[in-house]
């Protein structure tokens, strides 16, 4: 086990996208838009531990390098019976920042749950993911069908390996 050396590559500007999933009772998620949780300012709250985890990735995974990150933007947006949290993670250094935003995500929707898990224990966090990836020597990464930068989908997979839905795109 090591940490991989990126001493000899280029500092590039690089961003990620990730988002989850938190699956909640409606009544919940009202009570979370009406501002009537205890604890406060759920939203609020949930975009600070982001923004946070973000900043604080490498004491969480043991691998990570730590990186001057350059913007982090956590959004929440009310669905029905769900939070749906995407956050954008920015740097110019020598390696990504998908851990970042895929901590970032995570951590937004944990902060969620603890400030709510009084009125609805049977919260779900789900689908996190990586969404986009830019920068570095691999170039830019989109999961198909995600939406892209401009608003368009992103294009279908030309390739495929072992029953992953996504492709690198440029070099």
């Amino acid at each position: 086990m090591k940490m991989v050396d990126v001493g000899g590559k280029e500092k590039t500007e690089r961003v990620a996208v990730a988002t989850a999933r938190l699956r909640m009772l409606p009544a919940t998620l009202e009570r979370i838009l009406q501002g009537k949780v205890e604890k406060g300012d759920v939203l609020a709250a949930a975009r600070l531990a982001g923004v946070m985890a973000a900043k604080r990735t490498p004491d969480i995974v043991p691998l990570c390098h730590p990186i001057a990150l350059s913007g982090v933007e956590v959004q929440l947006e009310p669905q029905k019976d769900a939070l749906e949290i995407r956050v954008t993670v920015r740097t110019v250094d020598r390696t990504g920042v998908e851990m970042e935003a895929l901590t970032a995500a995570c951590a937004s929707a944990l902060t969620v749950y603890d400030m709510c898990k009084s009125v609805d224990r049977g919260m779900v966090m789900e689908a996190v993911q990586l969404e986009h990836k830019s920068g570095g020597r691999s170039g830019t990464w989109d999961r198909e069908g995600a939406p892209s930068r401009e608003g368009r989908s992103a294009k279908k997979s030309a390739t495929r390996s072992r029953g992953k839905t996504a492709r690198p795109v440029g070099r």
